[in-house]
């Protein structure tokens, strides 16, 4: 098959309502560029019937690849195993609500062109006052601290839901992440730092979209979060020390 430039992995969970069109803006922005690309979507089980509307998007495009999972395996598994499966010299992965825009895709692409390993955004929420709003800045503020503290990275928003990576630099990596949730993010963020990888963070405006869902816990999510930090911490320790030890 010919080669091309990116890959954009697209994990769907309940996204059926706004699939087609973040779908359409996603390839407005990229239309607007030099790059050829693929996409890859996959329907995390979701139970809402949106498994429906991602093979109807499928259809409709000779670029897209869709996949299926009978039952939920977590945004972190579902983005490395659509990494895996990329052909592109580029492979990224955004959340398909948009709430942070397809029009930073450029931005990262050039970030690889001129010899980065990675990009990734560095979200800046938008004021305005609610709850969900208030949660989201608290968690993630006090979540980028803790994450410093423990790991000692140098990136601001290890969290954020949209990177993009040299495939070939990337995909030694993938095997070394365990956690098949949101914390992969870090994960896959730390193991870029501890072997080398060039991570250059960009800026972007987040956007909450309020006619979706937050799935959003603060007292559940912060827990869980926690824990997986200090797991993560204990075992990286480990696995480093025998990689110098060879």
């Amino acid at each position: 098959m010919d080669a091309i430039d990116l890959t954009l992995v697209i994990p769907c969970y309940n996204d059926g309502p706004h699939l087609e069109e973040s779908l359409r803006e996603i390839e407005r922005v990229l239309s607007q560029t030099r790059y050829t690309y693929e996409m890859i979507l996959i329907d995390d089980g979701s139970p809402d019937g949106s498994a429906e509307k991602v093979k109807e998007a499928a259809a409709r495009r000779g670029n897209v690849r869709a996949l299926y999972h009978a039952r939920n395996v977590g945004r972190g598994g579902t983005v490395a195993e659509g990494m895996k499966l990329a052909r592109g010299t580029f492979a990224g992965y955004l959340d398909i609500d948009l709430e942070v825009h397809a029009r930073y895709i450029p931005s990262m692409l050039l970030a690889l062109e001129n010899g980065f390993d990675g990009a990734t955004a560095l979200r800046h929420y938008e004021i305005r006052l609610s709850l969900d709003t208030f949660y989201r800045h608290i968690l993630s503020t006090g979540y980028r601290k803790l994450v410093h503290f423990f790991l000692r990275l140098p990136y601001r928003d290890t969290e954020a839901g949209y990177k993009f990576f040299r495939r070939e630099r990337i995909l030694p990596l993938l095997e070394k992440t365990r956690n098949t949730g949101w914390f992969w993010d870090t994960e896959i963020m730390a193991q870029c730092h501890y072997h080398g990888l060039r991570i250059q963070e960009i800026p972007v405006l987040f956007l909450r979209r309020w006619d979706k869902k937050s799935t959003v816990r603060p007292l559940r999510d912060s827990v869980v979060y926690l824990i997986e930090l200090l797991r993560f911490r204990a075992r990286v320790k480990k696995e480093l020390s025998k990689e110098k030890s060879l």
